[in-house]
């Protein structure tokens, strides 16, 4: 691949893993596919390898990212509902205010729902607040497979 290929695979990546924080862009989707054309372009044994350990570090990041969130807010005793609520509010959010307004939809969503759902102000912000750690670590999970995956693109590109 010409060097203004790669740089372009590289700008790609870049977006991605700048994706996995902004809820704009589908981040690790940006990332896979940009490694994945450069498997195609390359057609080498390096760079399917690469592909496909790219596709496994995603998967698994997509994996890590609803196990253990899940996980955590179910400890802290927020049922599903109360998410897929604070969903709803923060794609609305989304839409009202870009960008920023989908966290602040989110936190607000959650927040009414407990508050209606436990009555006490108290308890429904420490479940919002716990809310706000399991999306928070989803985010993080999210980045760092796709950190990892253009990683291993980067050290292929840079030895073949």
């Amino acid at each position: 691949m010409p060097a203004w290929g790669e740089a372009l695979v590289a700008v790609v990546c870049l977006v991605g893993i700048a994706g996995t924080v902004l809820p704009v862009l589908p981040g690790d989707w940006l990332v896979g596919g940009a490694v994945l054309v450069w498997a195609v372009v390359e057609r080498s044994a390096v760079s399917w390898a690469v592909a496909a350990a790219v596709v496994l570090v995603l998967l698994a990041g997509h994996v890590l990212t609803v196990l253990l969130p899940g996980r955590r807010m179910r400890q802290a005793g927020i049922p599903t509902f109360v998410l897929v609520l604070g969903g709803i509010v923060g794609i609305v959010g989304f839409f009202v205010v870009p960008v920023v307004g989908l966290p602040l939809g989110f936190v607000l969503g959650v927040f009414v729902a407990e508050l209606i759902r436990l009555r006490e102000r108290g308890p429904a912000w420490t479940s919002t607040v716990e809310a706000m750690k399991g999306t928070g670590l989803a985010v993080l999970i999210s980045f760092a497979a796709a950190v990892i995956a253009t990683s291993l693109w980067a050290t292929a590109a840079m030895t073949t």
